[in-house]
């Protein structure tokens, strides 16, 4: 949620967009994650499986979500979530960071770890998570 200030506008930090060190910051805090690379680009997985990369642009994220999810975000920000007719038919959604508030992009990537990561770490994530 955005922090507001005492005129009820955002924070300064929540106006800006996220960047792929935002991005790393989130990926790198979940457990199982690993850096590496896919199409040339800084890439993620967990415990192996693929979950996210950098665009060749620098500015666009590759999120593996599910269809549902991808369909969600499609419908609800359009200017930050996208898709190419190249990820039709593959689970996967667009993310423009210069448009994406960090606090948004958080529980995306962290949705895109979630759908990707083995029931086990997921399930012991998610209990120490509500602690």
């Amino acid at each position: 949620m955005a922090t507001k200030g005492p005129s009820g506008e955002k924070s300064p930090k929540e106006r800006r967009g996220a960047t792929f060190d935002t991005v790393c910051e989130i990926a790198r805090a979940l457990p199982g994650s690993e850096e590496g690379t896919s199409y040339g680009t800084p890439s993620f997985r967990v415990r192996g499986k693929f979950f996210l990369r950098l665009k060749e642009d620098g500015e666009t994220v590759v999120l593996k979500v599910g269809f549902d999810a991808r369909e969600m975000l499609l419908a609800a920000d359009p200017d930050a979530f996208y898709t190419t007719p190249h990820y039709d038919g593959y689970p996967a959604v667009l993310v423009r960071l210069p448009r994406t508030q960090p606090s948004v992009l958080r529980e995306v990537v962290e949705q895109a770890w979630r759908e990707n990561a083995p029931a086990r770490l997921r399930a012991k994530w998610e209990a120490e998570s509500e602690a």
